[in-house]
């Protein structure tokens, strides 16, 4: 039997060979020209293609062909320069239900894959860690990479801690296809990261958060209550209250969680410019922002005396992305889970410890600043574990 490495290596690399390296694709370069002239002639084009020209059609720099499947869903992407110069081509591989798998991206040929992107592999058996005390909701996370794997949740099973929301599935892969299918943004990756780090030992539960079906979000935490999750981080908001109706109810339902939520990146104060979930009037919800070192609002960090709770220094933090490349970022983003991995590390040195316990700890670590347009002030390093005996002792 392939060791858990092998398969990890296998599912991150799908490497070519066999039948692999055919695109299944029965678009031709030569098809593919003669439709685009046909475009910029004015001609009739075949009814599989559509075109999409920078800056406009007279004076195109970039051209943008897009082909659909035979059921009328996205399949291929090409992107081209003149006269017809393929720059770019990648195809979505679906399953039978439609969920895609995996993007390849095509040589000039249009037929040879030169490279395969996962987007919903399965997870390699693991062996079981003890039950989560937190669990990130975000977009998925890159769970082949081998970094993550001492910080991954696993079941009694070998099976990967958490759920799929979006896709319905147990494989919260990290992938955010809504503003283009074929390149999905990645964000959960990097949030997870920072738990990796901060939160040594300590295993995950990943959720990956339903965007088609925001209303989903009930079920989500209810089911995170029924796994005993006492800490949910959360970096993702939007101006519409009607999208968290109905994560607020669930939440308000589970007090005997904490919600760790990002204040957002605007440079907002979301007291009269509302932000959610962040502005939600929740007790068991804490709101955390970003600034710097020395305890200054970075000024794309939102901010607000009534709304969010601490800042902590997020401007500059290392995080691995689902690629698996090391590199520095900042935000309220990282600032959340900052603060969730001292919240979770509390908790797991205090385990009689209530949500409002958690909260007075976290507030109890704050320093007051009057320039801080917070309402509770900033904890300058939350990465030391000041307290945990101390505090209430």
């Amino acid at each position: 039997m392939p060791s858990r490495l092998c398969l990890l290596i296998c599912c991150l690399c799908l490497t070519l060979s066999g039948r692999a390296v055919i695109a299944e694709t029965r678009l031709t370069v030569e098809h593919l020209c003669s439709a685009l002239n046909a475009e910029l002639e004015g001609r009739p084009t075949a009814n599989d293609l559509t075109f999409v020209f920078r800056p406009d059609k007279s004076n195109w720099r970039v051209a943008t062909a897009n082909k659909n499947d035979a059921a009328g869903k996205p399949d291929l992407q090409i992107r081209l320069t003149p006269p017809c110069v393929l720059r770019l081509a990648r195809q979505v591989k679906r399953d039978r239900s439609g969920t895609v798998q995996a993007i390849e991206i095509l040589g000039p040929d249009l037929k040879t894959v030169i490279d395969v992107e996962p987007q919903n592999p399965p997870f390699p058996p693991a062996s079981p860690t003890e039950a989560p005390l937190l669990a990130l909701v975000d977009t998925g996370v890159n769970y082949l990479l081998p970094a993550f794997q001492d910080s991954l949740a696993v079941t009694s099973d070998g099976g990967l801690f958490g759920y799929d929301f979006w896709d319905n599935d147990d494989r919260p892969f990290d992938s955010d296809p809504r503003r283009n299918l074929f390149f999905p943004l990645h964000h959960g990756s990097t949030v997870f990261s920072v738990l990796v780090a901060e939160a040594p030992g300590l295993p995950v539960a990943i959720y990956r958060f339903p965007a088609p079906e925001m209303c989903r979000f009930g079920a989500m935490i209810d089911t995170i209550a029924d796994a005993g999750i006492r800490i949910v981080t959360m970096s993702m908001g939007s101006r519409d209250r009607n999208d968290w109706a109905c994560f607020a109810d669930a939440a308000g339902r589970h007090d005997h969680i904490l919600f760790v939520v990002s204040a957002g990146n605007d440079g907002e104060n979301i007291d009269s410019s509302p932000i959610y979930p962040a502005a939600l009037a929740l007790q068991n919800m804490i709101v955390v922002t970003s600034g710097d070192e020395f305890g200054r609002l970075d000024p794309a960090s939102n901010y607000g005396q009534l709304n969010v709770d601490i800042m902590v220094p997020a401007e500059a933090v290392p995080v691995i992305d689902h690629r698996g490349v090391r590199s520095d970022t900042g935000g309220s983003s990282y600032a959340a889970p900052r603060v969730a991995a001292l919240a979770t590390r509390f908790l797991k040195a205090r385990q009689e410890a209530s949500t409002q316990d958690i909260i007075d700890y976290l507030v109890w670590r704050t320093i007051k600043h009057s320039d801080l347009q917070t309402r509770h002030g900033w904890i300058p390093d939350p990465t030391d574990d000041y307290g945990f005996t101390k505090w209430r002792n």
